[in-house]
């Protein structure tokens, strides 16, 4: 804590109070702040803190939406000012709930998480076609694909997806990750994907790792 500039943004959003969290960073930016350091000294080690507690069952899903939220609260003022910038992303992640399959809580916290974790999302949504992938990697060119699932029935689609990748030829230039109840490590490698959390807090921590290797 020692090292955190902004101690009232890291506590907002590990409490997961939005309104002091967009408060603060606002009061923040008016006063001349850099949003670069906001976003990496206090809102993405806010963010790290509550995926360690989480990953420690020392909270849980709930207090990491609420957290999650608080952090989205602050993003909003702040990101503008970021493009305006030119600051680079830490990465760019397509990300979707796979065909058939409407589900999006899980998504919607993963994405948020990485967000929170200073990447840059593009969502596409549910009941995401594998065409739907390839033209938001197309047109986004990110460095990341995540994949989420909740139904078994569904599990075929992520197959699916991953050969339309190959196929259309930008498998090659982007991670594939994958998660969701039935998901398991094994039909991770079974279907070529480069990774799998079974967690929204693990899926930054992939991100990270998978972007660095």
């Amino acid at each position: 804590m020692d090292d955190i500039q902004y101690p009232e943004l890291y506590d907002a959003i590990i409490a997961g109070n939005a309104k002091v969290s967009a408060a603060v960073t606002q009061k923040a930016i008016d006063a001349g702040a850099d949003p670069q350091v906001l976003l990496n000294n206090s809102m993405i080690e806010a963010m790290n803190e509550v995926g360690r507690r989480f990953e420690a069952n020392e909270c849980f899903v709930p207090e990491l939406l609420i957290s999650a939220r608080a952090m989205k609260a602050a993003l909003e003022i702040i990101r503008p000012l970021l493009k305006g910038e030119g600051a680079e992303p830490a990465g760019r992640v397509v990300i979707g709930t796979v065909q058939g399959d409407l589900h999006d809580i899980g998504k919607n916290l993963v994405a948020t998480m990485l967000e929170g974790g200073g990447f840059e999302i593009f969502d596409i949504g549910v009941d995401a076609s594998p065409d739907k992938f390839v033209d938001a990697v197309q047109k986004n060119t990110p460095d990341l694909v995540a994949l989420s699932a909740l139904l078994t029935t569904t599990l075929p689609a992520m197959k699916r997806i991953v050969d339309k990748l190959t196929q259309a030829g930008v498998r090659e230039n982007i991670k594939v990750i994958v998660g969701g109840a039935p998901v398991t490590q094994g039909f991770a490698d079974e279907i070529g994907a480069d990774g799998y959390s079974d967690n929204a807090a693990g899926a930054v921590t992939l991100a990270r790792r998978l972007l660095a290797s």
